[in-house]
C-alpha cells in the first residue's frame, strides 16, 4: 500500500486593502443597505465638492459692487442684487460675444463631426498603404502643444487673407480638434459589427448608404462625445482667438470680450461672475440635452451567432 506524500499546505494571503475596497463598492444584488447607504454618501460629497466652487462664483456675481472677499459663508448673501446681470446684459456687448461665440462652436463642431467621421469611417473599415502611419502622425499632432502651432497658422492665415474673420477662426480651431475626433470614432466603429453593412450591401444598397443609414445611427454616442469635443475647445479657446481676431472687435468671442471687465488696477469681479455663469449656462444645456445619446452598447444583441 503506497501513500501520496502530502499535499503542500497553502498559505492564507489576505487581499491587497486595494482590492477590497473595490470589491466592497462593487454592485450586486445582495447589497446590504449600510453600503448602498455608504455608497450614496461618498457620491454626495463628490458632487458638494464638485459644485461648491461655482456656488461660490454665484455668489460674487450677487453681492453689490466688486465685493471678491467675504466673511460671510453664505451662499445668497443678505444684500443680493441682480446689478451685475444688468449692467453685463445691457451696458456691455455681452450679447454679441456670446452670439459670436456660438456661430464659431456651432460650425467648428459640425464641420469636426462631419470630416472626422468620414476620415474614422475610411480609417476603420480599409486597409490601405500608409494607414498605420497616418494613424501615428494624427496621434502626434496632439503631441504638440498648442502655442507652437501659433506661428504656421497664423502664417496661413495671413496668406489666405483669414485674419480677422470667422472663417479663419473656424478653420483654426478644426484643424487642432479633428485628429483626435477621427481617433474617438476609429475606434467605435471597429466595435460595431460588419456584417450589418454586409447584409445592407447584400440587400441593395452602396457603400455611402450602409455608412448613412447603418454606422452612423449605430455610431449616435461617439458623435455625440466628440460634437461636445469640438463644441467645448472651441467655445473656452482665448489663445486663438486672441491671435486671429484681436482687431476684429465686431467678432470677439465671450473670452476675448471678458477681458474688458479686467483693467490694469481694477477687476468688475461683480460683473466678472455674471458673466461667467451667463456663458456657463448653453454649455450645461448642451451636455444635459446630449446626454440620452451618450449611451453605449446600442448594437448588443443585433447579431446572432
Amino acid at each position: 500500500m503506497s501513500t501520496n506524500p502530502a499535499a503542500p499546505v497553502q498559505k492564507f494571503t489576505p487581499a491587497p486593502a486595494r482590492s477590497r475596497f473595490a470589491r466592497f463598492f462593487r454592485a450586486s444584488r445582495g447589497d446590504s443597505p449600510f453600503k448602498r447607504l455608504l455608497i450614496h454618501l461618498t457620491l454626495i460629497l463628490a458632487c458638494v465638492i464638485a459644485v461648491y466652487p461655482v456656488l461660490r462664483v454665484v455668489s460674487v456675481s450677487l453681492r453689490p459692487g466688486d465685493r471678491l472677499l467675504s466673511t460671510s459663508l453664505a451662499i445668497i448673501p443678505p444684500d443680493a442684487t441682480l446689478d451685475n446681470y444688468l449692467t453685463v446684459l445691457l451696458e456691455k456687448d455681452f450679447l454679441l460675444w456670446v452670439w459670436n461665440s456660438l456661430l464659431v462652436t456651432v460650425a467648428t463642431a459640425l464641420i469636426g463631426v462631419a470630416l472626422a467621421s468620414t476620415a474614422a469611417y475610411a480609417f476603420s473599415r480599409w486597409r490601405f498603404r500608409g494607414r498605420t502611419a497616418g494613424l501615428i502622425f494624427l496621434l502626434s499632432t496632439q503631441m504638440i502643444p498648442a502655442a507652437m502651432l501659433m506661428v504656421p497658422l497664423f502664417i496661413l492665415a495671413v496668406r489666405l487673407n483669414l485674419v480677422g474673420t470667422y472663417r479663419g477662426l473656424v478653420l483654426a480651431y478644426s484643424v487642432t480638434s479633428i485628429p483626435f475626433s477621427i481617433w474617438i470614432l476609429k475606434g467605435y466603429y471597429d466595435t460595431i459589427p460588419i456584417d450589418l453593412e454586409e447584409a445592407a450591401l447584400i440587400d441593395g444598397a452602396n457603400r455611402l448608404e450602409a455608412f448613412w443609414r447603418i454606422v452612423l445611427p449605430l455610431s449616435t454616442p461617439a458623435l455625440a462625445i466628440v460634437f461636445l469635443f469640438n463644441f467645448m475647445t472651441a467655445w473656452n479657446d482665448y489663445l486663438l482667438a486672441r491671435v486671429f481676431v484681436a482687431n476684429a472687435t465686431s467678432i470677439w468671442t465671450w473670452p476675448l470680450g471678458l477681458q474688458l471687465l479686467q483693467g490694469q488696477f481694477t477687476t468688475a469681479w461683480g460683473q466678472f461672475a455674471a458673466a461667467s455663469i451667463m456663458v456657463m449656462m448653453p454649455v450645461v444645456a448642451l451636455f444635459l440635452y446630449s446626454t440620452r445619446y451618450l449611451i453605449s452598447g446600442l448594437t448588443i444583441g443585433s447579431v446572432k451567432g
